[in-house]
């Protein structure tokens, strides 16, 4: 029987090659059979230690949003306990929403870019969407809106959660990395470079915000 140090590696392994195929080919294309076969296992390895496909797809999901949403809001708590007794400003916040997620050391790790592939891909599906993000993503990401509303008390609604839903837009996008920004710019700009693009998405975010406010 295989040692705990050898189960950890090979479920680590399952949910690497999950992460991988899911990212690339979306749920339905992606069979057991073949995550276990780039695994290195056999499938019903794979079913002993995740169940059956959705099971599997939901745990992959879930292995690097509870990171993602640590470091936000650790940024968030960060600009917060800066701006005392004020609220932060708009930029703050949104800053500390993207860059812990677009710039750092994690974004040379092939791991991290099929897992930001694997987000963009349920966040604009209609059978996942609602499902995974709102379970996995929604309660950190409310701490954020909380913090929109302090910093823009006279916005509606209409503005803060359309505004919200612009940010998600362009971030999914982003992780999306289809290599669109390639072929528009002529090889200017490189869909890849994420932290190239930091800036100019807290640059164009706080001006959405800001003025979609005032309406």
């Amino acid at each position: 029987m295989a040692d705990f140090g050898e189960q950890v590696s090979r479920k680590a392994a399952i949910l690497d090659a999950a992460e991988a195929l899911f990212a690339e080919h979306g749920y339905d294309a992606v069979t057991l059979r073949a995550i276990a076969a780039r695994a290195g296992v056999d499938v019903a390895l794979a079913n002993y230690h995740f169940g059956r496909k959705h099971e599997l797809f939901e745990k992959t999901f879930q292995r690097r949003a509870d990171l993602l949403n640590a470091w936000r809001l650790d940024a968030l708590r960060a600009c917060q306990a800066a701006a005392s007794p004020s609220q932060p400003g708009v930029r703050d916040i949104i800053d500390a929403y993207l860059r812990p997620l677009l710039t750092g050391p994690h974004l040379s790790d092939p791991g991290w870019r099929n897992y930001y592939g694997m987000v963009a891909y349920v966040n604009s599906s209609t059978v996942w969407g609602g499902q995974l993000m709102t379970r996995f993503f929604d309660p950190a990401i409310r701490e954020f809106i909380k913090a929109l509303r302090a910093a823009l008390p006279d916005a509606s609604d209409d503005a803060i959660y359309w505004g919200y839903h612009c940010l998600s837009g362009a971030l999914t996008l982003a992780f999306a990395q289809t290599g669109r920004l390639d072929h528009l710019s002529g090889g200017k700009v490189c869909s890849t470079d994420l932290e190239g693009g930091y800036r100019q998405m807290v640059d164009f975010i706080t001006a959405g915000f800001e003025r979609i406010a005032v309406k």
